[in-house]
């Protein structure tokens, strides 16, 4: 490098003696406000005489000297820059391509600029490289035509600059770019290479005129943040959480609260007003804000962005390209922006009602006749839809669920819908009946007496010769309880046209060899007055064709109630909604160099988009949530009901969910500490597996940080990150004594790996077995159209003279059913850029942190993973688990931690992204 300064310097020189040489006029290198002193020249201005020049070339060979000098000093530094290119470029990317490459004529680049970890003693500022900018752009994004460009550029620092911290990227362009990484390295620096984990979009300077603030993966807690970057992490936090006000730009990366005020549309009319959840009155967590203006006829009401305009969600939450193909731009929008319309024209009145078994069988044998019409090229995009006639009309045609795959009758059996409740696709309201009767938690001045109209002599008879509190204490006896959570809303329901429920109980019975059984079946009604008898019936096993019919309706109403307590509370409620408030505390609170930050960020992928996109399309108001459940109106207000009265974060993890509903007990002597009442419980044996795993990860990972209580009390960003999520988060619950404290490592370990249970195996297990094992509408009607019939009425000879036709008449029509089913089938699959619990992340292109410590812990956490997916996939195998193994039983592979991209009824992803 020296040889190069010093073969610079004699260039300089020469060009400046030639210079010198030409001159014939001292203006020319005298400047009217400059004077020179030399032993024998007088000071001058201005001469009319050729001057004597000695001086003036003197002066100049000691500037150049001087900065020779300089520049031989400064240490140079090297940067590469990695940048993801799209996979797709139209016509408006090549129009930006040449509007850049017209900037770069016009010196508009892409502007770098290193900062150390020192501080300059001089200046008391960080000590910064001085600004570089990438002038090569476009040239090399034109040569490669690769997935990623890579671009180097060069800093010279002060040897003082010591290691360099921090790094703010200008992007002077006209568009946004996606910068992955940056790794830093310079010869003869004590220092190895530096990484700068980015993954984010960087705005054109005319949408963000602001500098971005990126550091390197190196972690630190703020306490022990070094003199230099103290100053830029706190600002990068502030940016993060903006002012409050103000309608959110697509561009911006602020990350804010408010209230569930935009499901409804009350300028659209009354029928599309729906209540404001979070508050006092109907307590909800808190999502992310966009500021929407209000709407005309309602001040607390925020105007929707109705589709296909985007939602707002923060610049770097938003899918990815891959994703995006895959999800938002492709299934989900071609389904409801094309499939559902055609749907709804192309189903009349008089095709409303599946007219028999065959006829749904058809949906994945022969497909649904569709005029597609202009919209044909647009179904290509959608996986599922097969065109299978080249015509003005086509054939929707499904793929069919894997709950038919080994056994099509299945789900008529009692068996078959008992193992749902410990390994269906809501495996997690199974519960075990401690008081028999059971009792009601509503309020009897308005619903009536709490006791069920179950009754001893309704079950004795199936109980093996054992009485019921023999059965109940030996933990023989479960129940589904969906009695208190639908039955407030079961007038409003049964007033709807097309629209029928109940609150249910249902007793189960554990047998001999480990699988249950259903014994009754309540089927509740409120009482005509307030605190006046409730109107209930009660069925048991069938023993004669009618009561086999009359069972199986029942049944059906029990499944309806499990699925809308599985979409609306479990799955919607319990991960996606209540997560959302802990993701958006970590962005405003915790810096990118917290080592909780590193540890919750990839726990935390798209779930900010997946969540508004929910609130665009599928719990809106008469969105697919509400056509598609019976609820209907009523779905989010009940979910907001269930948060109000049943919600508690402490119960959210695994061991605590599974005690709280009585399923184990405590025993140190078992290998989680756990002994299961059921002992063949899928979700809970996989799930424990798993929650092993990942405890242990997260509690050797927080005692690398966090030695004793003291480090985690005056952890500043922590403890803002927890206070702010339960008091602004989840605001109309913050007073709840249950909130577990933050005061010792492992109160943080405990949180944090509730955090990531609910975000990963959780939410995989309520998901992914939406469309396999729900896809068929008669085992599990997410919506029922009639109760049972009354003997007194006609409809009663109606049912006994064709109770087939009678029971397809209340299941979804084909329009509902169909729209389910393309919904439930999209949300069932998983992403070709998915991240799974368990994998390598060191197998990253970016470096996620440089604790050689941690990058130890998590590969043993993947390796242990792996090791628990060897023995899921040994129980599915084994013939004594008779609840996932067996003829024409389904393997229960929800919790396996591995997937390929589709529909694989498998898979635990790191996040909640679909």
């Amino acid at each position: 490098m020296a040889s190069m300064i010093q073969a610079q310097t004699t260039s300089v020189i020469l060009q400046q003696r030639s210079k010198v040489s030409s001159l014939h006029t001292p203006t020319l290198f005298f400047s009217e406000q400059r004077t020179f002193r030399c032993s024998n020249i007088r000071p001058v201005r201005y001469m009319k005489k050729k001057p004597i020049i000695v001086a003036a070339i003197s002066e100049e060979l000691d500037m150049v000297k001087i900065k020779t000098e300089e520049v031989m000093a400064k240490t140079k530094l090297r940067a590469a820059l990695t940048v993801r290119r799209k996979h797709k470029e139209d016509i408006k990317d090549a129009i930006a391509n040449n509007l850049e490459a017209f900037s770069a004529m016009i010196g508009r680049h892409v502007v770098l600029e290193l900062i150390s970890t020192q501080i300059d003693p001089k200046t008391r500022k960080p000590m910064r490289s001085g600004e570089v900018a990438i002038k090569d752009w476009c040239e090399k994004r034109n040569r490669n035509k690769g997935e990623h460009v890579v671009y180097a550029v060069e800093f010279m620092v002060d040897p003082a600059f010591g290691e360099p911290g921090a790094m703010t990227v200008l992007n002077r362009h006209q568009r946004e770019f996606f910068l992955e990484s940056i790794v830093v390295e310079g010869h003869g620096v004590k220092w190895g290479p530096i990484h700068f984990a980015c993954n984010s979009w960087i705005q054109s300077e005319k949408d963000l005129a602001t500098k971005r603030i990126f550091f390197s993966n190196k972690p630190y807690l703020p306490s022990e943040t070094p003199h230099g970057l103290k100053e830029l992490r706190e600002k990068e936090l502030s940016d993060l959480r903006g002012d409050g006000t103000g309608v959110r730009k697509m561009s911006d990366r602020i990350y804010d609260y408010a209230t569930y005020n935009d499901l409804g549309n009350p300028d659209k009319g009354l029928e599309f007003v729906r209540p404001v959840l979070g508050g006092e009155k109907l307590p909800y967590p808190r999502r992310c804000r966009t500021g929407q203006p209000s709407t005309d006829t309602n001040m607390y009401a925020e105007s929707r962005v109705e589709k296909p305009h985007p939602i707002y969600v923060p610049r770097d939450e938003a899918f990815e390209e891959l994703k995006q193909g895959a999800f938002s731009a492709g299934r989900l929008r071609a389904v409801l922006h094309t499939l559902i319309p055609s749907l709804i024209a192309n189903i009349s009145a008089d095709t409303h009602n599946f007219q028999g078994f065959h006829h749904i069988d058809n949906l994945y044998k022969e497909g649904l006749k569709l005029k597609l019409g202009l919209q044909e090229h647009l179904f290509k995009k959608i996986p599922f839809v097969q065109k299978i006639q080249e015509s003005s009309e086509g054939m929707l045609r499904y793929d069919t669920p894997r709950i038919l795959s080994k056994d099509k009758f299945a789900w008529l059996r009692d068996d078959e819908f008992a193992r749902q409740t410990v390994a269906g696709i809501n495996p997690v309201n199974i519960e075990r009946v401690k008081v028999f009767p059971p009792m009601s938690q509503l309020d009897p001045a308005v619903y009536g007496p709490p006791e069920s109209a179950i009754t001893e002599e309704h079950i004795t008879c199936h109980l093996n010769g054992l009485t019921v509190q023999q059965a109940m204490d030996e933990g023989k006896l479960f129940m589904l309880d969906y009695h208190d959570i639908y039955l407030p809303f079961v007038d409003r329901i049964n007033a709807m046209d097309g629209r029928k429920s109940y609150g249910t109980r249902t007793i189960f019975f554990l047998g001999p060899h480990g699988t249950l059984k259903p014994i009754a079946i309540e089927l509740g009604l409120p009482p005509s007055k307030p605190g006046g008898p409730r109107p209930s019936t009660v069925l048991t096993p069938p023993c004669d064709a009618t009561s086999n019919w009359l069972w199986m309706l029942a049944k059906a109403h029990v499944s309806s109630n499990d699925a809308g307590v599985h979409q609306l509370v479990n799955h919607w409620l319990r991960t996606h909604a209540a997560m959302e408030p802990f993701i958006l505390a970590a962005h405003r609170q915790l810096s990118a160099m917290h080592p909780v930050y590193k540890l919750l960020h990839p726990h935390m992928r798209y779930t900010l988009e997946i969540n508004a996109l929910a609130r665009q399309s599928l719990i809106n108001a008469e969105g697919v949530i509400e056509s598609c459940f019976t609820p209907g109106p009523c779905c989010m207000e009940m979910s907001a009901v269930y948060y109000r009265q049943f919600w508690r974060f402490d119960q959210e993890s695994l061991p605590a969910d599974l005690i709280h509903r009585g399923v184990a007990i405590e025993d140190p002597t078992k290998p989680h500490g756990l002994r299961l009442l059921i002992e063949d419980y899928p979700y809970a044996n996989d799930g424990l597996l798993l929650w092993s795993e990942i405890q242990t990860w997260v509690d050797s990972y927080v005692s690398l940080y966090y030695p004793d209580a003291a480090r985690v009390r005056s952890d500043t960003e922590l403890q803002s990150w927890y206070h702010e999520s339960v008091h602004v988060g989840h605001a109309d619950l913050r007073n709840a004594p249950w909130w577990p404290s933050l005061s010792t490592p492992a109160d943080l370990a405990s949180i944090l790996s509730t955090i990531i249970w609910l975000a990963s195996a959780q939410h995989a297990a309520l998901n992914f077995g939406q469309y396999p094992l729900g896809g068929y509408v008669p085992s599990r009607p997410p919506l029922l159209r009639r109760l049972l019939p009354d003997e007194n009425t006609n409809e009663y000879a109606e049912f006994l003279a064709d109770p087939h036709r009678f029971f397809l008449s209340a299941m979804p029509g084909v329009l509902e059913a169909t729209k389910f089913m393309a919904v439930v089938d999209t949300l069932s699959t998983h992403s070709p850029d998915e991240e799974y619990l368990g994998e390598d992340w060191t197998k990253n292109a970016v470096v996620w942190t440089s604790d050689k410590r941690a990058v130890r812990l998590q590969r043993e956490f993947a390796a242990s993973v792996s090791r628990a997916e060897h023995e899921i996939s040994k129980w599915n195998s084994d013939p004594a688990k008779r609840n996932r193994c067996g003829a024409g039983v389904l393997p229960y592979e929800l919790l396996a931690p591995s997937s390929s991209p589709g529909v694989t009824c498998r898979g635990v992803p790191n996040s909640i992204s679909i």
